[in-house]
């Protein structure tokens, strides 16, 4: 931020890796015990809870919002934002990064309405994928991609005799948060179809459950165990070198089973020269270019994806072209600098201009 001109302060709900990342940027952290919103308190109960937290916040909100121009609010901490702006009288911004009709079952449902019209009262959305978009009016609603942060660096041959691959082994990882809608399950399906079995293709899974939400993941070792997969699900849990993953994946899945918003996992995977095989929903469609950069298929359909695996794994060539592409394609739609521009683009409508012109 500070290389654009401007002075931020950050507000995080507890400290952890981004504290320390922003520091080094220059950005001034905070930490209060901030009202986050996550999936599974989009019940009216949750919700109430949510609320609570939000009121007991506000105080010291506002008290940062004084002085700035202008508040910029990420969705996990939707309740609090709006009031500290209003009481520092300057806009607000929302940053949208769910999809959020459905996400979790029919109370969720009639909880939305109440959610996206606190969502629709900020002055400006900005939303990270059109599917995401489609959820609001489109007055005051902007779609900005996510740009890449850094570029995936690792050496395919290290990172495979890490992880113990065969040298010819075709390997699929799928990487991030485990979850009931991520498709991991679906990719252990996939694996037990015969056209991934035969030929004995390898699934990496890099992730963990969200602390406090395990119950609600697939129990992956159980399902490994009674599709007979043995080694061939390698259930890796959280991992602090995601690239190495990468390189030693041949493909990159990524089967949600409900819209995804606009997956990191599959942004890295391109940056990463990795063709993605991805369901066709939600923000999927707008990073993969289906038969250029990878391939997309049904939602939760083990055999579709399993076919399409298949038939990279069957063209090495084709691999190759589709991963060269994925990797142009990512840098040059998908850019750190984009999204910048996007995003200072949405305050500018607001008449907060950067302070270093571009």
């Amino acid at each position: 931020m500070r290389e654009r001109g401007w002075e931020a302060t950050a507000v995080l709900p507890e400290r952890g890796d981004l504290a320390d990342r922003l520091e080094q940027a220059g950005v001034d952290v905070v930490v209060l015990p901030l009202a986050v919103m996550r999936r599974r308190l989009l019940t009216p109960r949750g919700l109430a809870r949510v609320a609570v937290a939000s009121r007991q916040e506000r105080g010291a909100l506002a008290g940062l919002a004084y002085g700035a121009r202008l508040v910029h609010s990420n969705t996990s901490v939707i309740l609090g934002g709006g009031p500290a702006a209003a009481a520092a009288g300057v806009p607000h911004v929302v940053h949208v990064r769910e999809i959020y009709a459905g996400a979790a079952g029919p109370l969720a449902t009639r909880a939305w309405p109440l959610v996206r019209r606190r969502l629709e009262s900020a002055d400006a959305r900005i939303c990270v994928s059109g599917a995401v978009a489609l959820q609001f009016d489109p007055a005051g609603t902007h779609v900005v991609h996510d740009g890449l942060v850094r570029l995936p660096d690792a050496q395919r041959a290290d990172a495979r005799l890490a992880l113990g691959i065969p040298a010819g082994a075709f390997a699929v990882a799928i990487l991030g948060r485990i979850a009931d809608w991520k498709g991991q399950d679906v990719l252990a399906r996939a694996l037990a179809e015969p056209a991934l079995s035969e030929i004995g293709a390898i699934g990496l899974v890099a992730g963990d459950a969200y602390p406090g939400e395990e119950s609600q993941a697939p129990d992956l070792a159980r399902l490994r165990d009674g599709l007979g997969l043995g080694e061939r699900l390698r259930l890796l849990g959280f991992r602090a070198d995601p690239d190495a993953v990468l390189a030693a994946a041949d493909v990159v899945a990524v089967p949600s089973t409900r819209p995804d918003p606009f997956p990191n996992s599959a942004l890295e995977a391109l940056a990463a020269g990795r063709p993605v095989v991805a369901a066709g929903a939600g923000g999927l469609p707008e990073l993969v270019r289906d038969g250029e950069t990878g391939v997309l298929v049904a939602p939760g359909d083990q055999a579709a994806l399993a076919q399409a695996l298949r038939a990279l794994a069957d063209d090495p060539d084709r691999r190759a072209r589709m991963g060269a592409a994925a990797a142009a394609d990512a840098r040059q739609r998908f850019s750190l600098d984009a999204m910048l521009d996007g995003v200072e683009a949405v305050y500018a409508e607001l008449g907060v201009s950067s302070p270093t012109p571009r």
